[in-house]
């Protein structure tokens, strides 16, 4: 898989963001529903990348920066034909991997707690994600579940 970064501007793209908006608004109440429109996903405080297999879309997945050196993870979402090949990982951890390259000292990101989004838990658990209280403007929600990465501090060490 080749992981890009995208322009958000192809219709594989719009076609596969507008599938994850609907599929979110269909299993969480709109209090709960925090999926980004493409519009917000062209923030400049928003990195956005997809990952392809030739000419075809497999997944897509976001960075947000946020204050105090942290970013979240938003709008991971893989295409439903290629689901359980291990797209969301391999997005996953590109994204990590630019936090740790950025000095961010960690990941947030908020998911829902339905059945539908067990998966999702399990791979954020599978990577040292653990739960904690609401970040930013969230709240507490019984429909939503906050996680954190503690990334390592980089440390700019010099040997003769």
């Amino acid at each position: 898989m080749q992981i890009i970064l995208d322009d958000l501007t192809g219709p594989e793209i719009t076609q596969l963001l507008s599938e994850h908006m609907a599929d979110m608004h269909s299993v969480s109440p709109p209090e709960s529903c925090h999926v980004l429109g493409i519009d917000s996903l062209r923030s400049p405080n928003v990195t956005f990348w997809s990952g392809w297999e030739d000419s075809q879309l497999l997944g897509c997945g976001a960075l947000q920066e946020l204050p105090d050196q942290a970013g979240e993870v938003k709008s991971m979402r893989t295409a439903e034909k290629h689901l359980r090949k291990g797209v969301a990982a391999k997005l996953l951890q590109h994204i990590v991997e630019e936090a740790k390259r950025r000095g961010y000292q960690q990941l947030l990101l908020e998911t829902g707690s339905m059945l539908e989004f067990k998966p999702a838990r399990e791979l954020y658990r599978r990577f040292g994600f653990v739960e904690c209280p609401p970040f930013g403007s969230y709240v507490e929600d019984p429909n939503s579940v906050y996680f954190r990465l503690t990334l390592a501090a980089r440390t700019n060490s010099y040997q003769s």
